[in-house]
């Protein structure tokens, strides 16, 4: 499978310098939801991606972002993400990158059956930070070999979550995002789950939660952070799937107490209510805030 990951590599470094140049002269938004964005950044990438995957491996499938799908029932499938952190991107905030994660899908897999993650790589390319990894062969930053860091309480962690595009308010992702502060090292939100995942991996942060992701997010991220010795759940702890409306990735170590979280928060236990404005004041008054 290095193959594989070296070939993506190459894309993926392709794709970035391309992305650095619409970032440096600016691009035009779309909106394909309410909030949703995409810029022709996005479209000029995946383009890129996918031409660069038909000349090197005809023989495999794309699974994209912005709409490309071709041979899906074939053994190896590419899920691409050109640019995430759409939204970073067309405001100028430099955090976002570029998505490679192949899926190996042997014969008789139902159409709704995950395969088994063997390569990945998110490309950072304004740090020039590729973050790669072989299955069975660990996970590397620019080469170098990575793991999950080692901190094993979460009032000791940095964590990191994002938040939906879409119907923003019926999602519970505010509560969580408040007790986990309340608990934490620190909670960053910066608004690219493949990032996110890549951070996990390498010890940056200790854990990564969100809701409503797709493949394309998270592919190359997942093996990342298996690779890298961490785990990767659904919030109750059962088996992430790639087409999983949430995921919950970890060093491992704080895993088994924020799933008590989740739970707790799922079951109406143990939640700080928000404070009044009276209550506020009085605080604030007494110095405690």
């Amino acid at each position: 499978m290095a193959e594989l990951v070296n070939i993506a590599e190459s894309i993926a470094r392709e794709a970035g310098a391309l992305l650095r140049e619409y970032y440096h002269r600016g691009v035009t938004a779309e909106y394909k939801g309410d909030v949703d964005l995409v810029t022709e950044a996005d479209r000029a990438s995946e383009k890129l991606i996918v031409a660069r995957l038909k000349e090197q491996l005809p023989e495999h499938g794309v699974y994209g972002e912005e709409g490309s799908r071709q041979g899906l029932d074939r053994e190896f499938r590419w899920y691409i993400d050109p640019l995430d952190g759409t939204t970073n991107f067309a405001h100028g905030f430099p955090a976002f990158c570029v998505v490679l994660g192949c899926e190996q899908r042997n014969a008789g897999l139902k159409a709704d059956e995950d395969g088994e993650m063997v390569a990945g790589v998110v490309y950072d390319p304004l740090r020039d930070e590729m973050f790669s990894a072989a299955k069975g062969q660990g996970a590397t930053l620019n080469g170098k070999p990575i793991h999950v860091s080692k901190v094993k309480k979460l009032q000791e962690s940095l964590v990191a979550t994002g938040f939906p595009s879409q119907k923003r308010h019926l999602s519970p992702n505010v509560h969580f995002y408040q007790e986990f502060t309340l608990r934490s090292h620190g909670v960053r939100r910066a608004g690219s789950a493949a990032l996110d995942l890549a951070y996990v991996a390498c010890g940056r942060l200790e854990a990564f939660w969100e809701i409503k992701l797709n493949p394309w997010d998270t592919s190359a991220g997942y093996l990342l952070v298996e690779e890298a010795g961490g785990k990767i759940t659904h919030f109750d702890g059962s088996k992430f799937t790639l087409d999983s409306r949430e995921v919950f990735a970890s060093n491992g170590l704080i895993h088994g107490e924020m799933q008590q979280l989740f739970e707790d928060m799922f079951a109406g236990k143990n939640l700080e209510p928000i404070p009044t404005p009276a209550e506020f004041a009085a605080r604030r008054a007494a110095g405690e805030m």
